[in-house]
Order: structure tokens, then sequence, then C-alpha cells
């Protein structure tokens, strides 16, 4: 679905690159993670692979990137977003109508939907993120993660065979952050949309993701499945990723030899870990 061969993109004006010699693969209907410390060049990657970067950001890009075939830079930016929907970090500037059904059905009139699909689109939208109870209310009465709902709803009433989040729990409480995980598990396992998420919460992250790519520095330090990439907490750490404590728990249990795995994934792995320990 997706590769990135060799990336490199300076920004104009800048005197560095913001991503350097990137090569991923992501694959058809994956749940891929995207994680690193702040200026790691996670959202300039965001913004390559729906074409934003070099589209509306210029500067010197080198390498390529493919997405359903498409090269980014070859293709025009209305070909790109008909694959990959994007959520942007602050979706305050993405939602430009003051009623949410006004906002699901601007970019539908907007990408020339014919008008007997428009409503069948909307409904499904609607109801996938569960907010059917909402239609008809003014954005400015929607609670910020109310409007996260929105902000994806609008996406997949196109929809993409991507959807790309750039830290979509940025703003969010516990709760709806879970909420907003498990919607994008229902998208990606009831209706096979290959997701991909940059984001800070990484324990949250790592319930749901199936592979996690670490960036720092503008480079990608390491990609892999989940638990792979967790096995490698102690780095991960020396170079500004929080690990979830659990991780770090596993590793310090493992190296005294009192857990088989280095690997816990969540609190719920945790507890079990520890209580066959004091049992």
């Amino acid at each position: 679905m997706i590769s990135i061969e060799s990336l490199t993109f300076q920004y104009e004006g800048s005197t560095e690159p913001a991503v350097k010699d990137i090569t991923l693969n992501i694959e058809d209907g994956g749940f891929f993670g995207i994680i690193g410390p702040a200026g790691a060049g996670k959202t300039t990657l965001a913004r390559a692979l729906c074409g934003i970067v070099p589209h509306h950001y210029k500067g010197d890009f080198y390498g390529s990137v493919t997405v359903d075939s498409m090269d980014t830079v070859d293709s025009k930016m209305t070909d790109i977003c008909r694959v990959v929907g994007m959520v942007f970090q602050d979706v305050e500037s993405q939602i430009i109508s003051s009623v949410v059904e006004d906002e699901l059905l601007y970019g539908l009139e907007n990408y020339g939907i014919p008008h007997e699909e428009i409503e069948e689109r909307m409904d499904f939208a609607l109801r996938e993120v569960g907010i059917e109870d909402l239609r008809y209310r003014t954005i400015a009465s929607l609670s910020g993660g109310q409007r996260q709902k929105v902000a994806i709803a609008s996406v997949i009433a196109l929809r993409p065979k991507v959807l790309l989040l750039d830290e979509p729990t940025g703003e969010l409480d516990p709760g709806s952050s879970r909420q907003v995980f498990g919607l994008l598990k229902t998208l990606n396992e009831k209706y096979g949309i290959t997701i991909v998420v940059i984001e800070q919460k990484i324990m949250l992250l790592s319930e749901f993701a199936k592979e996690l790519a670490v960036m720092s520095g503008g480079s990608m330090f390491c990609h892999g499945p989940v638990r792979e990439v967790l096995k490698r907490a102690r780095e991960l750490e020396e170079i500004g990723v929080n690990c979830p404590r659990v991780a770090s728990l596993a590793q310090n249990l493992h190296k005294e030899g009192l857990l088989k795995t280095p690997v816990l994934i969540n609190v719920d792995e945790a507890e079990a870990a520890v209580r066959r320990l004091i049992s």
C-alpha cells in the first residue's frame, strides 16, 4: 500500500533536512504507529505520505513515496486525497463548517460524489464513528473528543484506503483517547482501512498497532512488530522516547531472570506476570 524509498526532505529556508534517508513499507490493511521525541520528523513524514510534502510545503525532495501505486510527487493532490485521508493534529484547522452535517457534506460535494450516494455515505460515517446524535449540532457546542470524531467521520465518508492521523488524542482525556483508538481498530478490522497513527501515548498505541516505527533526529531509528520494537526499551529511552512503564518493568524482571519474555504490552499483561511471580 505505502512504499517509501530513501526519502529525504529539507524545507525551503531550512539548513537541515527534516527527514533523512527514510525507507519504510506499510502493508495494505495494516495498523501502523509512528513514535519518536519532539523534532524527530514525524509530522514531516506524515505530510509526505499524503502528498502535502512537496506539493504545499516547498523544499528539496529526494527519494520516493508511493501510495497505492501512485508516486506522490508526480500525482495530483486530488488523486492522492482520494486514497489517503488525513486527520491533522490541530482539528480546529481542519473543520471549516459550523454544523456537523455541513462538515461531512462539504467534503463529499467537493469531491463530486454523486448526489444519490451522499446521504448513504453520511449515514455510514456518522454511524461508524458513533455520532449520529450529533448530526445537527453546532461544532462550537461539541467537546474536544466529539470534534475529533467529526473530523474522522468527515474523512471516512470519502472512503479512503488509508487513514492517517497526527497525534489524534493529544487534547483528549484517557477515556476519549481509548474511544478514538477503539474506532480506529473497528475501521481497520471491519473495513480493511490501513491505519497510520503518529502518537505520543505509546502505551495506548502499542495496544492497538501491529507495527511501530521509531524516528529520531529525522532518521528512522528502528521499525517492526510492536513487541520487537519495545524489546529495545532502554535504547528508546536514551533517544527520548518515553516507553510504557510496563515495558520497563518487563525489561527489569527479564534481566533478573524473573520473567521469560522481555516485553509486556499493557497493564493486564503486567498484572498477570506479577501475580505469577508472587504466587
